[in-house]
């Protein structure tokens, strides 16, 4: 009281008050926030993806620099059995996995959504694949459809017999896609639980009243609510498989299973660029490839969705 009284008696007597001094701040300064997320992406994204491309034209190998080729690598990759299997299998593999990651997850949010006693534990069940390690989950799973695994000792009990899980072609690159299935459940099912409880009760309960049924009500009323986190499931669904390189590398080995026959664009990469005799310049062509089919396969998710809105 005392401060504020003798403020107003120095403003009667034509006293100015005391000035507050703020401090200016300066243009830069919101940049210097951002500067260290600036770096980590400069370093770790935009270098290697600007060196990539350069090299993608050069005969460089691991120890020797190389020269300037133009687009030799990209001609011989026209040329390459082995890009050709390894684009067939990438492609296979997008056609086999999104469709299950797109509509299985789904199903999975609506069983899992429901208030009951316990239901907490089987999201935690259904989501611990994520959060496990690749190489313990592939081995897991090696020693499941290994010939002397539990598989087909199962089977053999039966009367069936052994089933070459990773000794066939198919069947291996099945088994491959089985598991990337299996670990992708429980992420995207996050993502459309997410989705689900945004999706407003009383549209349900219209529909019921309307006189339509569980499975009625998916296709009118829970499909159009989340098409567009469906969209966005199947743009990363076909991103990551198509770059897939974890599960069947663990289960085909480093030769891509039988023949190599099973060998992806990825391990692809990786075979030919790395080693001391490693082509880096013919690797970063088939990355340049890999990163070409990727964004032409967001383009059409994106196109399709747009379709759809018209």
């Amino acid at each position: 009281m005392a401060s504020s009284s003798t403020v107003s008696a120095g403003v009667r007597r034509g006293k100015r008050p005391p000035a507050v001094r703020v401090r200016r701040q300066l243009p830069i300064s919101p940049w210097l926030f951002a500067a260290p997320g600036f770096l980590v992406v400069g370093v770790f994204i935009l270098y290697p993806f600007v060196s990539t491309l350069v090299n993608s034209f050069t005969d460089r190998r691991t120890l020797i620099p190389g020269e300037f080729v133009g687009l030799a690598n990209f001609r011989e990759l026209l040329h390459d059995d082995m890009f050709w299997i390894g684009l067939r299998n990438s492609t296979l593999y997008v056609v086999g996995v999104v469709p299950a990651l797109v509509l299985l997850p789904l199903l999975l949010a609506l069983l899992v959504q429901k208030n009951i006693p316990g239901m907490a534990f089987f999201r935690s069940a259904f989501y611990t694949p994520v959060v496990a390690s690749i190489v313990v989950v592939g081995l897991i799973w090696v020693w499941l459809l290994d010939e002397r695994g539990l598989v087909n000792s199962l089977l053999e009990t039966i009367g069936v017999g052994k089933v070459g899980f990773l000794s066939d072609q198919w069947l291996l690159l099945l088994s491959a896609m089985a598991v990337t299935v299996w670990r992708g459940l429980g992420y995207y099912m996050i993502i459309y639980l997410a989705a689900l409880a945004n999706v407003p009760r009383e549209l349900h309960e219209a529909a019921m009243v309307d006189g339509a049924g569980a499975v009625r009500r998916f296709f009118t009323v829970t499909v159009p609510a989340v098409r567009s986190t469906m969209v966005l499931v199947g743009a990363l669904s076909s991103v990551s498989a198509f770059k897939v390189f974890s599960e069947v590398y663990l289960m085909a080995g480093p030769d891509g299973g039988p023949a190599g026959e099973d060998t992806t664009l990825v391990m692809l990469v990786q075979r030919t660029g790395t080693g001391l005799t490693g082509r880096v310049g013919y690797a970063s062509a088939i990355s340049v490839v890999v990163f070409a089919v990727t964004v032409v396969l967001m383009l059409l998710v994106l196109r399709a969705d747009r379709k759809e809105d018209a």
